[in-house]
């Protein structure tokens, strides 16, 4: 599949800002199973510097860019061109027997221990609890296979949580979203990645895109897509494999991947500091079309 994918974010402040410097991870990147064949950035008001050839600790494209100059809105739109192809995807029976949780770093040395291990523990978003521990230990029953667990992980945050936007914000802590039964993909791919954890399994936060369809007799509205978020958990002997707890299903041609790290602190889309500015308001409008070679 071959996608155009149109990002604009756009701030509108109540005071002027006088400096502001910020941070984007808004270039998919580069993996196995995915290409950015271009991606262009343009920002208004024209900033008095910019890089965008930055590549963070985990290897996701950045951007840094910087205003001196007085401004009351910004605009951020970044449009690119992305080929995704087919996933290796294991199998439902896929994996040693459950046994019970496990030290996530056993076995595992060189390149691999270095790859895997900041994705074993709490991070800023993501604190294991024993509820939570309780919570994921349902899906986890001696005797079913590896990846029967997360598939039934996958399902009963898909058939056990509503998706409502209300209910959450960046702040909202995981164990109110675990007692609410309510959130957004973002709380999901948290719940899940804690889960995950719990069980002495690696699992990163993956944001990106994912390509909606609008109902049957209706046009898709423009701007109307969103980010996305999921999860990456590592297999033994299979490597990193992708789960969608929002749609309950494993992420392929449909996804388009940005970056990951261990929870959304690590990979938000925009960040910055702005001196000045008061109040503001945000509006984010995404678009993901399939698009020929």
């Amino acid at each position: 599949m071959m996608y155009r994918v149109k990002h604009v974010t756009t701030y509108r402040y109540g005071d002027p800002v006088l400096l502001a410097h910020h941070q984007s991870h808004l270039t998919p990147r580069q993996t196995p199973h995915q290409t950015c064949l271009r991606a262009q950035l343009r920002i208004t008001p024209q900033p008095s510097e910019i890089d965008e050839s930055g590549v963070d600790y985990y290897g996701n494209p950045t951007a840094f860019f910087g205003l001196r100059d007085p401004h009351g809105t910004l605009t951020v739109q970044v449009t690119s061109k992305v080929e995704v192809r087919p996933r290796e995807l294991p199998a439902a029976d896929y994996g040693a027997p459950w046994s019970g949780p496990r030290d996530p770093l056993a076995d595992l040395t060189g390149e691999t221990l270095v790859e895997v291990a900041d994705f074993c523990f709490d991070s800023p978003f993501i604190t294991v609890s024993s509820d939570l521990r309780a919570y994921a230990a349902v899906s986890f029953v001696k005797g079913r296979p590896l990846m029967g667990c997360l598939l039934d992980l996958n399902k009963r945050i898909r058939t056990e949580f509503a998706y409502d936007p209300t209910t959450t914000t960046l702040a909202t802590p995981l164990s109110q979203v675990l007692a609410q039964k309510s959130g957004v993909c973002q709380d999901f791919a948290h719940l899940f990645i804690a889960c995950a954890r719990a069980m002495g399994l690696p699992a990163r936060y993956v944001s990106g895109y994912l390509l909606t369809k609008p109902p049957p007799g209706k046009q898709k509205l423009r701007g109307s897509d969103a980010s996305h978020a999921w999860v990456s958990v590592f297999l033994p002997e299979f490597g990193w494999v992708d789960f969608d707890p929002t749609n309950n299903c494993l992420p392929d041609l449909e996804h388009v991947t940005l970056g990951w790290g261990r929870d959304f602190d690590d990979v938000s889309p925009l960040r910055g500091v702005v001196l000045g500015g008061g109040e503001h308001r945000l509006k984010v409008g995404v678009d993901v079309e399939p698009v020929g070679q």
